[in-house]
Parts: C-alpha cells; structure tokens; sequence
C-alpha cells in the first residue's frame, strides 16, 4: 500500500501496536493499556468492559482475569472476542478482532507474582461478577485468604490470562474534517499472511 507511512508504516501489525501503545504511555494520564473488551453470551448478546492490556507478544495481545468471571465464561463457551484501545492524547485507536486462547502456564505464573501481594490475595478474595451482599463481606474474605495464603500465595487456578489471536487489526488516525486514515489488516486464519486495506473514514 503505497500511502501506508508515518506512523502507519511497517510489515508487522503487532510492531505498529506496540509503537503506538509506547508513544500513549508518554502522553496518557492513566492506563494507556486500557482496552474496551467485548465478547457475546450464549444468546449473542454482547458484553463490554474495561480490563487492561498486559502484553503484545509476537503473534497476540494477552490480558489477565478470572476465568470464572462472565468474560472468562463468555470467552470459554464462544472462543472470541474483540477489543479496542482508543488514545484521546494521540487521536488514535486500534480494533482488534480474533480467536482466543487461554495463557494458563508460566507466563501467567510469572506476571501473576510480578503483581503487589494485596493483588494477589484479591484474585483469590473475589468471586468476580458473582452477586456480594457487601462490601463488608469481601473484606472479611480478604483478611481470611491473608491469614490462609500469606505472604506468597500461589496463583489461583481460576485465574490467568487469555491470548488474542487477530483476524482483523484495525488502525485508525484522526483526520481533519472527520476524514480519518483506516487500515485494516485481515486474514481467515491466524496461520495465514495479512491483507492489508484502506478503508473510508
């Protein structure tokens, strides 16, 4: 694509990714790794929150959560989903859209102990998106898992990562008088060379 340059340049989507997430780190207040994450439920009604992005690996995008919590089970049942990270400093966002893996091993060992102990007994504590009858509640069961697990608790087993494999990966710069640049990288497969397309704004 002869006009693909600046900072839309390069062969690899993912490398283009991790640029501009290092550029919004300079430039953002709070959680430049701040996605908006949709999956659907067994209905295909859609789902969307905010979960942070906490790698860009060679070939995914990996984020962390419980897996018993209604992403983690929307995900497990549908094996998609679809997030998009906008940057309002920078005037840009990525959307991405892919097959989902879960990140169960070391990796997810490793960035669960790289995380503050109050974190780590919280992962255990929480029963995410389970009804609480009170905030009172959840600290009594913070300070129950404190005094089981101590100061080193292991990582949950309802808790890791998911890996997102792209379909599609979108690029979009803002344009003046809503005339945006869009390139959207496409494939069928996750084993499969991109195509790469300029879309209208």
């Amino acid at each position: 694509m002869s006009d693909r340059d600046g900072i839309f340049a390069g062969p690899n989507p993912f490398a283009i990714a991790q640029q501009w997430l290092d550029a919004a780190s300079e430039t953002e207040p709070n959680d430049p790794n701040a996605i908006a994450l949709s999956t659907v439920d067994g209905d295909g009604l859609p789902n969307a929150r905010m979960v942070l992005l906490k790698d860009i690996e060679l070939d995914a995008f990996v984020f962390y959560t419980n897996y018993e919590s209604r992403k983690g089970q929307e995900i497990a049942q549908s094996g998609k989903a679809a997030f998009v990270m906008h940057w309002k400093s920078l005037a840009r966002q990525i959307r991405v859209r892919g097959t989902v893996e879960k990140e169960d091993g070391l990796t997810a060992d490793a960035y669960y102990q790289s995380r503050s102990l109050k974190s780590k007994l919280g992962a255990w504590a929480s029963h995410q998106s389970q009804p609480l009858t009170s905030r009172a509640s959840l600290m009594t069961e913070v300070a129950k898992v404190t005094m089981q697990k101590g100061a080193d608790p292991e990582r949950p087993p309802f808790w890791g990562g998911f890996r997102i494999k792209p379909l599609e990966i979108e690029f979009w710069s803002d344009g003046a008088f809503r005339l945006h640049d869009r390139f959207r990288w496409s494939r069928k497969h996750v084993d499969q060379d991109w195509e790469v397309t300029r879309l209208s704004p």
